[in-house]
């Protein structure tokens, strides 16, 4: 269709096209009422009669003109209120045109946003009902583009039960009316494309409920959006940053996670570290990456794992009531300051965990609740669909368009910003239908049984994806029940994580390292416990942020005692953290002894590492760090049995416990005193016989301890002791552990 250059347009009859438009007068009413669901059938291009007629719908201008290159502007005609049309004389070739129009004394100009042909296709809309648009980032959300040589966004929403859905933003001055959207059939997905509006454009969509009721929304597929308090989406699009971590992803895919070492360092960007010359200001993303390279590098921290970065309105929630899954929260920058932040956490040989929270959402009116005017994301029944306990709504696993939204976002964080593993969020309050609820208050499965099928289906989904699709990348279940499986494969029943925290193992060491010395010996199977059910999962042993936060107290100030014993105890805690089964993660603070508990608004206190006792510590977990990376019988074996072997766990009366820990070129002896009573001529059984290193104590005087030690060297003689062929007699320093390595000699 077009106007041939040899001829004339006519102008059009308004009285002729009202009566051509009698047939569609409830197009016009659903269109003129802000009520249209498929405006492209009324607006744009339509032949008719052997001529094309363009309709343009523009509220409140008092002229619109039709443009068309080495032609005279044409003015058109109002039809009906906003409504202008014009016909033309009808050809085959396809008609280009802008449109001008004038509103009080401004004059605009635009390519129509109605001339073009749907962004979304037949198989999206297959793929997204069936629950199986992994890439639906690709196509759903806002994308910068050039379609027929007009650049501009495409964007695209899913809310099936909206009766309208309209684009709205600065650019249309936030009126509902300019930009309605078409529905995609009977997929519930509605699209346009707006040609001139580009990056960084503010914009939310406008959705007419069924009921009639209006609401603003922000896009859930938003891939960038405004610093709280304000929630509109920032038109972003996907990145195109220039990475330089191709070697770290070449060999991510060939490595096996579980025959590695792994320390975790648990950030809080937010309050990792600030700006002290400017009021304490955040850091930005491409700020950070130096610092928290260097600080990873110089403790021996083999990945980061940053607590959610996801758009979130409410800064004490520290991310885990997240309103934009798509969008880095912009206090730290923008998009590509993240990716520039993996990059060199990568270029140093570090990996990045991003704690990602699929099992529940907030309440923000302008988030994901209530999205079309029905429980759209969410169970509409709240004994399925609220958490009381966190004020948030539940996702429903059972539907499939949720599940592609949820799995895709996962997705999108690993090819986009290049992310290695996801350390998913409360996985128990998924899998529990009974989850913190009372008898009565939740609804059970189609068993009876109190196991949430869809959610547990997601998950086995979910794992399965991300490892198909990319091989090296690892997922970790905070779970913190006795769940079998969960890092079975799902082909075998499992939930296919890679990783289980042992949240029993944090909360029993951490109960038994807080009581006094005196008492410990009573306690002694809060640390022996752990290793009865060692192998039933792949465990990372966490000390996290949940154990330094709500008045529980930091790490060093759980401690008994006076501040020597207290950092004793603490670095007595991190050697035993390090030697036992499991890989190993520490919330940031720490690695240094932070006093204070945590607190969102505020930096880590690092003025504390210049004091003796912090940098004590600091420097113990330094060598602790470096010891870990260069031992393989520290990991290599970490979730087979023939990598650990008790040496006495029965000494109750002493409080001290030993094992080896075993790997195929040598092994490691660990000791460990918990109690502040040095002890001398302590006998203990070794594997083999000959020389073994002191490699670690954690009573060095350059950790600020007593440097009660070995002289640096113990010596194994044939001497049968704890079922060993050998042994030797140590000095175990107070409060203090013992790192032994085999030189290799008999």
């Amino acid at each position: 269709m077009g106007l041939s250059k040899d001829r004339q347009s006519a102008p059009l009859d308004s009285t002729r096209d009202l009566e051509a438009l009698r047939g569609e007068r409830h197009r016009v009413d659903a269109l003129l009422g802000c009520d249209s669901s498929d405006p492209h059938a009324l607006l744009g291009v339509h032949r008719s009669a052997g001529r094309v007629v363009v309709r343009a719908f523009r509220p409140g201008a008092t002229t619109v003109e039709l443009l068309q290159e080495q032609q005279a502007a044409l003015p058109m005609h109002e039809v009906a209120d906003g409504l202008f049309a014009i016909s033309l004389v009808a050809t085959e070739s396809p008609l280009r045109y802008r449109l001008r129009w004038s509103i009080g004394s401004q004059r605009q100009e635009s390519a129509d946003p109605y001339s073009f042909a749907p962004t979304i296709g037949d198989i999206d809309q297959h793929l997204h009902g069936e629950g199986r648009h992994y890439e639906s980032y690709h196509r759903l959300g806002a994308h910068p583009r050039e379609v027929d040589g007009v650049k501009g966004t495409s964007f695209a929403v899913w809310a099936p039960c909206a009766r309208r859905v309209s684009v709205v933003g600065p650019f249309n001055d936030w009126d509902g009316r300019v930009h309605q959207m078409r529905q995609m059939g009977s997929s519930g997905i509605w699209e346009i494309f707006i040609p001139g509006v580009g990056l960084g454009e503010l914009y939310k969509y406008e959705i007419k409920t069924e009921a009639g009721q209006l609401r603003l929304k922000t896009d859930p597929l938003a891939f960038m959006m405004e610093m709280r308090p304000k929630s509109a989406a920032v038109v972003w699009g996907l990145g195109d940053y220039r990475w330089g971590d191709q070697h770290w992803i070449a060999q991510r895919k060939e490595r096996d996670v579980r025959r590695r070492p792994m320390s975790i360092y648990e950030v809080h960007l937010g309050s990792w570290m600030r700006s002290p010359d400017q009021d304490n200001a955040w850091l930005s993303y491409r700020e950070l990456a130096p610092r928290l390279v260097d600080h990873c590098r110089a403790h021996g921290f083999t990945h980061v794992e940053l607590l959610p970065i996801a758009e979130h309105a409410y800064d004490p929630s520290w991310g885990y009531q997240t309103t934009g899954y798509f969008a880095p929260t912009a206090r730290f920058g923008d998009p590509d300051g993240l990716r520039e932040l993996v990059d060199k956490l990568h270029q140093a040989d570090i990996g990045v965990i991003l704690d990602w929270v699929p099992a529940h959402f907030p309440k923000d009116d302008y988030a994901l609740r209530l999205f079309d005017g029905t429980a759209l994301y969410e169970h509409a029944d709240p004994r399925q669909g609220e958490h009381r306990d966190w004020g948030t709504l539940i996702f429903n696993y059972g539907r499939n368009e949720v599940r592609t939204f949820l799995i895709s976002n996962a997705l999108y964080w690993i090819e986009q910003f290049h992310i290695d593993g996801l350390r998913v969020d409360a996985v128990a309050s998924l899998i529990y239908l009974d989850y913190s609820r009372e008898e009565g208050d939740w609804v059970p499965n189609r068993h009876g049984g109190r196991e949430n099928l869809e959610a547990i289906g997601f998950l086995q989904e979910l794992n399965t994806v991300v490892h198909r699709r990319f091989p090296g990348v690892f997922t970790v279940a905070e779970e913190s029940t006795a769940w079998p499986g969960v890092t079975a494969p799902a082909y075998l029943g499992g939930l296919g994580f890679d990783f289980k925290w042992n949240m029993g193992w944090m909360h029993d060491t951490l109960e038994y390292f807080a009581k006094d010395p005196v008492h410990r010996s009573y306690h002694h199977n809060d640390l022996t416990f752990g290793m009865l059910y060692a192998y039933s999962e792949n465990f990372v042993l966490p000390l996290s942020h949940d154990e330094v936060v709500h008045l529980k107290g930091s790490l060093l100030e759980k401690m008994p005692g006076d501040d020597w014993q207290k950092a004793a105890n603490l670095r007595l805690l991190l050697a035993y953290q390090y030697s036992s089964v499991g890989k190993k993660l520490l919330f940031m603070g720490g690695e240094f002894g932070q006093r204070a508990e945590w607190n969102h608004d505020h930096s880590l206190d690092w003025h504390l590492a210049a004091q003796p006792l912090h940098a004590g510590i600091q420097q113990f977990f330094k060598d602790l760090g470096r010891l870990y990376r260069e031992t393989p019988a520290l990991w290599l074996w970490d979730y087979q049995p023939r990598g650990f072997h008790w040496i006495d766990c029965n000494d109750v009366s002493q409080s001290v416990l030993s094992f080896a820990r075993f790997g195929p070129d040598g092994h490691a002896v660990c000791v460990f005193n918990f109690t502040p009573v040095v002890r001398h001529g302590y006998r203990i059984g070794l594997p083999a016989g000959g020389r073994y290193r002191e490699a670690l104590n954690s009573d060095g005087a350059a950790y600020g301890g007593s440097n009660v030690g070995n002289g640096g060297w113990v010596y194994a003689h044939s001497a049968p002791c704890h079922g060993l062929a050998h042994s030797a007699e140590v000095s175990l320093p107070p409060l203090g552990a013992l790192v032994l390595l085999h030189d290799g000699s008999s």
